[in-house]
């Protein structure tokens, strides 16, 4: 037997022995009325959350006043009698009581059958929207009370002993046939987060966080919490704290594993580690998972809460099995882009730069980086650029997001080198990424104009100099004819 689980069942025997000699499983007063071996009785069975903080409300058979407490509809109970033990008699309550002694709430029908009694043929009920089964018309003797069916992410109430009928504590001259119980089930829920509103390329950490709650029982026989991340996702690190500040350490009071074949994160708590959840129950414990994504897409994770030892064995969804997480999503994609001259002619060699504020943009600064490459360039003769590997601009931290929200990614587009015989874009251009995948068409065509916005400009030996020249060269030599003639004419 599992060393934690036998320590479980043996705590759980003890308080099982208490809460079946405080319902009066010791012989009655002398002077109360004498038990009616032909009597029936019932036991009602009131399943509720256990509170953070004991109520002091009585536990000893009578209804009491539950206000304020959560009930749990959808539980199983059954209640077998212990047969051989005839409570008719002072005989029958002494065995009653010895049996309480040796009652092992972790083995129930190994110590009744080892203590040489049986068990008769069970009944079994479901608790009601109040939280509540009744279980009626029973002989008088003692019964076994065991929760058989639970819902996922609860630790479930100890199997005990409980007698019909038992001493009435508020009048102790007469029997309390029937009988109130009250089993608390210690729930465990639990959240998950997701935090990148400060990724912005591929490589980037995003950091999943899962909060739960630790079960109101002492002791506690296991706990563990299974995050299968998905592929797309990098597993960089984890931490684990307590949200009061109470300090554990990994090694002592925990471990850490991840499976790189299936990309699960396990963290499963020592005997160590779960005493210090039980000391401290009304806090919740807080697992910090960093990673990286490696792959654009709509990528979904959620994590798995173990808040006991059989729920270790149990799978996801299925009654007393883990808490699930609600699902989160961090969301990744490109764009496309389609370089072309005026008349919708394709080009290349045009170069882009990314960056993520029209300051870095008109600074050239802080560039972002996508597969080591700042600069991406057009190189496919359908002039078209596919860059991916940008966080969603709407969507941060697991929810959308507006222009002027935190998380919001405004992208700027700047080319850094232009085509031959264009000219470079004097200004950024804005885009925005909200898809995970731009393959079926273009997201934004940028056109360049020729150079000099298509002007001619002269250059040395074409046409129009040349005939500068001619016309120069025609007045010089005008000139040296003028002068020739005037001197000959004053000779």
């Amino acid at each position: 037997m599992n060393p934690a689980r036998r320590g479980l069942r043996v705590g759980l025997a003890a308080s099982a022995a208490a809460v079946l000699l405080g319902l009066g499983l010791a012989a009655p007063a002398a002077a109360a009325p004498l038990v009616g071996p032909n009597a029936t009785g019932s036991i009602t069975v009131h399943k509720l959350e256990a509170p953070d903080t004991p109520t002091g409300l009585p536990n000893n058979g009578t209804a009491v006043d539950t206000a304020g407490l959560t009930p749990l509809p959808g539980v199983e109970f059954q209640v077998r009698q212990v047969t051989g033990i005839d409570l008719s008699t002072n005989s029958g309550w002494t065995n009653a009581s010895t049996l309480s002694g040796v009652f092992d709430a972790a083995d129930p029908e190994g110590s009744i059958t080892g203590a040489g009694y049986t068990l008769a043929a069970g009944s079994s009920l479901v608790t009601d929207a109040a939280g509540q089964a009744s279980f009626t018309g029973l002989p008088v003797g003692l019964y076994l009370v065991e929760e058989t069916s639970f819902p996922a992410g609860v630790t479930p109430s100890a199997p005990f002993l409980v007698s019909v009928p038992l001493t009435d504590p508020d009048n102790h001259d007469a029997w309390l046939y029937d009988v109130h119980v009250y089993p608390k089930n210690a729930v465990t829920s639990a959240t998950k987060t997701v935090e990148d509103a400060d990724a912005v390329q591929l490589g980037d950490e995003v950091t999943f966080t899962i909060t739960s709650d630790i079960p109101n029982v002492d002791p506690i026989d296991g706990y563990k919490i299974v995050d299968v991340l998905d592929s797309k996702l990098d597993y960089v690190a984890s931490t684990v704290t307590l949200a009061d500040g109470t300090t554990i350490a990994e090694g002592t009071d925990y471990t850490i594993t991840h499976d790189a074949a299936t990309n699960a994160v396990t963290v499963q708590f020592t005997a160590a580690g779960r005493a210090v959840l039980a000391a401290h129950n009304t806090t919740r414990v807080v697992v910090d998972i960093i990673t990286t994504v490696n792959t654009i897409g709509e990528i979904v994770n959620q994590a798995l809460v173990y808040p006991n030892l059989p729920s270790f064995d149990i799978e996801p969804g299925e009654p007393g099995g883990p808490t699930t997480t609600p699902e989160v999503e961090t969301r990744w994609g490109g764009l496309t882009v389609e370089k072309v001259g005026p008349g919708g002619q394709a080009l290349t060699g045009a170069v882009f730069q990314i960056f993520t504020s029209a300051a870095d943009a008109a600074a050239q600064t802080n560039p972002v980086t996508l597969n080591g490459e700042t600069e991406f360039e057009v190189t496919d003769a359908d002039g078209t650029l596919t860059i991916t590997g940008l966080r969603y601009s709407d969507f941060a931290n697991g929810a959308t997001v507006a222009p002027g929200d935190a998380g919001y990614l405004q992208y700027y587009l700047v080319e850094v080198k232009a085509p031959t015989g264009y000219e470079l874009l004097a200004q950024p251009i804005e885009f925005t990424v909200t898809a995970a995948t731009t393959a079926a068409g273009i997201d934004l065509t940028v056109t360049n104009v020729p150079h000099n916005g298509g002007f001619q400009l002269p250059f040395t030996g074409g046409t129009g100099t040349g005939l500068l020249y001619l016309v120069g060269l025609g007045l010089v030599a005008g000139g040296i004819v003028f002068l020739v003639i005037k001197r000959r004419r004053n000779a």
